[in-house]
């Protein structure tokens, strides 16, 4: 009896972990292609992933930054989302003399491709595992900082190795917060060329309002080319269109590159995020948001090329704040908690695996603790975030760092202390080569943003608002900076670059002073931070994971870094607010929610729709949702059917998959793509781009010069 009682708390600890855990439930997880689970894949739905089915996908599969794409033709056509193409279709309204944002793009024939400058498209090709070759670095003697600068080495020689050996871009996945190491290798594509992009109004319809929601009726929707030798590049594994795209209950696979999430991160890092980080992130991001409006509310062209810069600020604005809102979720963070104690508990039970793994815990809640205090300091002075949106002061900043020992972080909120929230500023420029023209109004007004924020994030006792202000007002302050500034001037620029230190330390330009005056101390925070916040996790980590595995086998899945994984589930209908949300819209949808609307925006039809409503069939899918576990990163992603054929193209999560980047939930957590049949019926009655339609129905495209 009394072993009964013992067991029963364990046994519930032991449920609670096995519920709200790393280990997956369900259509859980973003699976690397060298560890898709196919047994349980095919004792649930009864398909068997074979090697040449995965092999088929994942050199079909297009790694964009910051995105996805499919390759969608034997001829090198790239399927992908208007919005991962939206920053080409602005630089070529730049400089085509058309608002191809506003209007959209075509190109008929291969000679109208346009050529995209500074971008390169990747296809994975083979996955090693250098996990031993990497460790066989670290002697027990090492701390953890050296620990992490020798593993940090061995993963750049063993890249260069490769690099050298194959000729393919290789470099080391760090999977499981450091247990595992993969070395990745990419053909690379440095000739991409635009094909097509619908309207801003088409791709982005709905606006805000109706971002991360269903329904939907967004054709987020564009395509590129890849060539090579300036022809088309060869492409003989590419993805087919579904015929008959998808029905509820069929089960779809999305192969993408989910950014990075925390889901195997500890109580205290997550409370951290909470309490700390990612409530700076938004008040950051909502700073930047009312620099642009302001900006853009001048005139109409400087609207026009905000444009891209906007929808990223707002799109990650009301991502991070339903990851807030997750965070702030008490039942699920009890649930959280309640798996941790039950990882802990069994890990207990192994006296040796206790002694080697179970301080990894009190290591990261150490880690934590420091990132705490110091989170003014490097957020205003290692990351300047009061000057963020200065481009002068950037690169001043830079100007500064060339002659003085960079810090090894380095700016931004990188690594493992928290999601960055700071989108760069328009046209950044740096300190070397040539840099954009800046425009001193729009310059005071964002700085005067970003000053105003730093005064209203900081005590007004804070020594750092003294530093920065002196005794000025933030309109002030940046009006005397701008004002009184030289570096604007490529000759001024050349001259500091080429007098070295000597020259940086006798200038009295108001930017480099002030740059100069925060170097030192941000080269102290930032180095604080990666010696007892960022090496002490890469030490700590690993050990979680490897806890995971000595409790629960090695059945569960890394979190997302932004390369390849594969994820399974099914089209799939959900309850929201007592309601039954259906897993499809409808062309006929899209014309009554605009009716509803008075055709107002953001719900206005761009007027070729308008045009070709008698030619559509209106029954159509249009957009469609489904159970595959996604995030940021799998925009462009394809939704594959069991013949790998193409059914959808992810585009968005609805808001309850908000939280995702720390646990997934599949009752309501749900992707959302554009239906394979939406694009054909459009590219067809609504662009009239046969060729196109004809391309990605199988049919060759004739080559033109």
């Amino acid at each position: 009896m009394k072993t009964r009682r013992f067991l029963a708390p364990v046994l519930a600890l032991l449920l609670a972990a096995l519920a709200f855990s790393i280990v997956p439930r369900a259509e859980e997880g973003f699976w690397p292609y060298n560890s898709v689970p196919r047994a349980a894949i095919k004792q649930k739905y009864r398909f068997e992933v074979t090697d040449s089915w995965l092999r088929h996908l994942q050199l079909s599969t297009i790694r964009f930054s910051g995105g996805t794409g499919s390759v969608v033709s034997p001829d090198g056509l790239v399927l992908t989302n208007h919005h991962i193409a939206l920053g080409s279709l602005q630089q070529l309204s730049n400089t085509g003399g058309k608002d191809y944002v506003k209007d959209g793009f075509y190109a008929p024939t291969n000679a109208d491709e346009w050529k995209v400058p500074n971008i390169s498209l990747r296809i994975l090709q083979s996955i090693e595992d250098v996990t031993a070759k990497v460790n066989a670095a670290v002697t027990p003697a090492m701390t953890p900082q050296q620990a992490q600068a020798a593993r940090q080495k061995a993963q750049q020689e063993i890249a260069n190795e490769s690099n050298t050996a194959t000729g393919l871009q290789s470099e080391i996945v760090t999977l499981y917060q450091g247990a595992i190491y993969n070395l990745y290798r990419y053909k690379v594509y440095n000739d991409v060329r635009l094909v097509f992009g619908v309207e801003y109004q088409t791709g982005f319809y709905g606006g805000d309002p109706d971002n991360y929601t269903f329904p939907r009726y967004a054709l987020d929707l564009a395509m590129f080319r890849m060539y090579e030798n300036g022809k088309p590049a060869q492409t003989p594994e590419y993805l087919r269109f579904s015929p008959n795209g998808s029905k509820e209950g069929d089960l779809v696979f999305t192969t993408g590159h989910p950014g990075t999430t925390q889901r195997l991160y500890t109580m205290a890092d997550l409370k951290l995020l909470r309490d700390v980080q990612v409530p700076f992130n938004i008040a950051n991001l909502e700073m930047q948001e009312r620099a642009v409006l302001k900006w853009s509310a001048l005139s109409a062209e400087n609207a026009r090329q905000s444009v891209q810069r906007l929808f990223g600020i707002q799109n990650q604005l009301k991502r991070v704040r339903g990851q807030l809102k997750g965070l702030q979720d008490t039942v699920w963070m009890a649930k959280k908690e309640q798996a941790e104690t039950a990882l802990r508990a069994g890990l207990a039970k192994d006296p040796a695996k206790q002694k080697e793994l179970g301080d990894a815990w009190d290591m990261i809640e150490k880690s934590a603790q420091v990132a705490r205090e110091i989170d003014a300091e490097r957020n205003f002075i290692a990351n300047a975030a009061g000057l963020s949106q200065s481009n002068l002061f950037t690169q001043a900043r830079n100007l500064v760092r060339a002659v003085y020992a960079p810090p090894s972080e380095g700016e931004g909120r990188g690594g493992r202390g928290g999601r960055g929230g700071q989108a760069p500023a328009a046209g950044r420029g740096g300190g070397r080569g040539q840099a954009p023209a800046i425009d001193t109004r729009q310059e005071k007004m964002n700085l005067t943003e970003s000053l105003t924020f730093m005064k209203a994030q900081l005590p007004a006792t804070s020594p750092i608002l003294k530093r920065i202000l002196g005794d000025k007002t933030p309109e002030a302050r940046a009006a005397e900076l701008v004002d009184n500034t030289r570096i604007m001037d490529a000759e001024i620029r050349r001259l500091l670059q080429a007098g070295g230190k000597a020259t940086i330390d006798a200038s009295t330009d108001p930017m480099i002073v002030l740059a100069r005056s925060l170097e030192a101390d941000a080269q102290a925070i930032s180095r604080r931070y990666q010696d007892e916040v960022t090496a002490v996790r890469a030490a700590a980590y690993p050990k979680v994971a490897q806890a995971m595995f000595a409790v629960y086998g090695p059945n569960s899945y890394p979190d997302g870094t932004g390369t390849l994984r594969l994820s399974y589930g099914t089209v799939k209908s959900y309850m929201e607010n007592g309601k039954r949300i259906a897993p499809y819209t409808n062309f006929a949808g899209l014309f009554e929610r605009s009716a509803q609307h008075n055709n107002e925006m953001p719900y206005t039809l761009a007027q070729r729709w308008a045009d070709a409503k008698s030619n559509l069939v209106l029954t159509t899918a249009f957009d469609l949702v489904s159970t595959n576990d996604i995030v940021g990163g799998n925009s462009g992603s394809a939704v594959v059917n069991t013949k790998g054929e193409i059914v959808g193209l992810i585009f968005d999560g609805n808001i309850q998959s908000l939280p995702g980047y720390f646990y997934y939930d599949e009752t309501v957590n749900r992707a959302v793509s554009v239906d394979s049949r939406a694009i054909t019926e459009a590219l067809r009655r609504v662009y009239h781009a046969d060729a196109l339609a004809d391309e990605i129905a199988g049919k060759r495209r004739v080559t033109t010069h």
